[in-house]
């Protein structure tokens, strides 16, 4: 084991972080950008779906672990509660509040509803916030998505999704931007032209995406409802779903850290919830 890599995990350690399931980059060398940042990417918090309190608590943990880390930001990719109530959007808003960083969230199933209406985005839009948007940071444009309105089209806010989502795109590539693309459904699982079902996104949508994503740029897709792990690349993305604080499948309760420095692919690394 190299020095650097003893005393990054001796890091690790002291601060109360098992890293599992490491996803490295290749090995960099030269000049880097100096745009180097780390953030948290969550999944499916989902008050309610492992037991409400456990789930409470959990998320609680999450956020006590990654204050402590100091990362510059985080998203929760999607199904940020079980089902939709005033005490449940409460009760996740009041624990997120609790977070020292930004943190920006991405509309699920179980939050928008399995086939979404012009109220329940309504709704979430009032208690949450914007269902898409995007924002910048050290040269890094994050699209939030709503994965929704691709795997049961709403006409309107379907369309105007999509109209949104190629400005947006095209903006970002022509200043040279860096574009992760943020959204709860899994493109696909396993492979690219794999058969729709339950944890992916429909056949002709999905292409469509990635070859909108490849043509601008796109350098990863972060995505939850999977409640576990899944690495997938695609000419150049990296496509990956994290596991959920709630209730997993195969992975550990936890949530990830991505290390975001040139050159790419860029390293990100699984942190175990600290008692659970």
């Amino acid at each position: 084991m190299s020095k650097n890599k003893q005393t990054r995990r001796t890091f690790l350690k002291s601060a109360g972080i098992t890293a599992i399931a490491l996803h490295s980059s290749v090995s960099i060398s030269g000049e880097l950008s100096g745009k180097t940042f780390d953030f948290v990417q969550l999944c499916d918090t989902q008050l309610g779906f492992g037991g409400y309190e456990h789930d409470v608590k959990t998320f609680k943990q999450a956020v006590k672990q990654i204050n402590a880390m100091k990362p510059d930001f985080a998203v929760i990719c999607g199904d940020l509660v079980n089902k939709v109530s005033e005490k449940s959007y409460r009760d996740f808003n009041k624990i997120k509040a609790d977070l020292t960083i930004p943190c920006h969230c991405v509309p699920g199933n179980h939050d928008v509803g399995q086939k979404a209406t012009l109220e329940s985005l309504q709704y979430y839009r009032t208690v949450v916030g914007k269902d898409y948007y995007s924002f910048e940071h050290k040269g890094y444009v994050f699209v939030i998505v709503n994965t929704q309105l691709w795997k049961a089209p709403v006409e309107d806010e379907s369309k105007k999704q999509d109209l949104w989502l190629e400005t947006t795109l095209e903006n970002a590539s022509s200043k040279g931007s860096r574009i992760f693309v943020l959204g709860h459904y899994p493109l696909f699982t396993k492979k690219p032209d794999e058969r729709e079902a339950y944890y992916n996104l429909p056949s002709a949508k999905r292409k469509n995406l990635l070859d909108l994503f490849e043509k601008h740029g796109v350098v990863a897709v972060l995505t939850g409802h999977a409640h576990r792990i899944i690495i997938n690349e695609y000419k150049g993305i990296q496509l990956v779903t994290g596991q959920a604080t709630s209730r997993t499948s195969g992975s550990p309760l936890g949530f990830r850290v991505w290390h975001v420095k040139e050159p790419k692919p860029f390293a990100h690394e699984s942190v175990p919830i600290a008692g659970f």
